[in-house]
């Protein structure tokens, strides 16, 4: 005992210091993007020569500024947001509630294997999709932007399968013997008792997958991502992104002001991101009403 309270403030040391050398790194990286692109965030960098209005409206198109792709990244996120989180939903809450012993552990080790899987080797994946089907089904298929949502829906998909099994897992006892007391079905429960008092920490998975699609790079360069695509006109067209413009002018760039560009252009990644993250919070506070209300 006498042990244990001699350690403690070495351990409440530590675990402050860390947080705060996390801090400062996160603060220093923001910091120094703010220092390098801010200069360079006006209404040029995103329309170009072209009207904001006109470029909203879709009446002209943007040459020169960032606009198609900002369009194409927030395409991009919810597509494969889209596609992976019902399967992910859905498989969590299998192998919360329903999967036991050998099936259960095979699960895991297959979802384990693919959280590990480097993104360049989907990619991989998602590129061989689309010459297959250019071969075999149609050849106006290439790699575009649905083929891109795809892979990064396979990315993600362990976030999203984890956090809900966790969150599932998670929940006392108490809590999950009230509902089958009271004579509702192991569904039922499930459906009005347990995904409720889970859901923080499921919406927790979600903006995990959200900033690993927005972050994303050697998935959508092999699948779709091209420098001069324009806004997609459809789900089967290439498409242009954030990530990839940003490893463009970083690689490839012809002199400062350009790689300012791409300082600002990583600005606006990270405003698109904060976005995304806090409409997912307040989606989430609306459904936690709804179900509150319900209940």
């Amino acid at each position: 005992m006498n042990l244990n309270r001699a350690w403690q403030p070495l351990v409440i040391a530590w675990a402050w210091g860390s947080a705060l050398t996390l801090l400062g790194a996160v603060a220093a990286i923001v910091g120094f993007l703010l220092y390098r692109g801010a200069g360079t965030l006006n209404r040029a960098l995103i329309f170009g020569h072209t009207a904001p209005l006109d470029a909203l409206l879709l009446q002209r198109p943007v040459f020169d500024g960032l606009f198609p792709a900002i369009i194409g990244t927030l395409l991009l996120v919810v597509l494969a947001v889209l596609m992976a989180l019902p399967v992910g939903l859905a498989t969590g809450i299998y192998l919360a509630e329903y999967a036991r012993g050998r099936i259960k552990a095979i699960f895991s080790l297959v979802f384990d294997v693919l959280a590990g899987i480097p993104s360049i080797v989907i990619g991989l994946f998602g590129f061989s999709l689309a010459v297959f089907l250019h071969r075999h089904l149609s050849n106006r298929i290439y790699p575009c932007l649905s083929i891109s949502a795809l892979a990064l829906a396979f990315l993600v998909l362990p976030y999203l399968i984890r956090s809900t099994q966790t969150a599932l897992e998670s929940l006392p006892a108490q809590i999950r013997i009230i509902a089958p007391a009271l004579g509702a079905t192991k569904l039922q429960n499930i459906y009005h008792v347990l995904l409720p008092r889970a859901l923080q920490a499921i919406m927790s998975g979600v903006i995990l997958s959200i900033g690993r699609c927005a972050e994303d790079t050697a998935v959508i360069m092999l699948t779709g991502a091209v420098a001069t695509a324009g806004i997609p006109g459809g789900l089967l067209n290439s498409y242009e992104a954030l990530p990839f413009y940003i490893y463009y002018i970083s690689s490839q760039y012809a002199d400062p002001e350009e790689l300012l560009r791409g300082y600002g252009a990583a600005i606006l990644l990270l405003i698109i991101c904060l976005f995304l993250f806090t409409l997912s919070k307040l989606i989430e506070k609306m459904l936690a009403m709804r179900l509150h209300r319900r209940l």
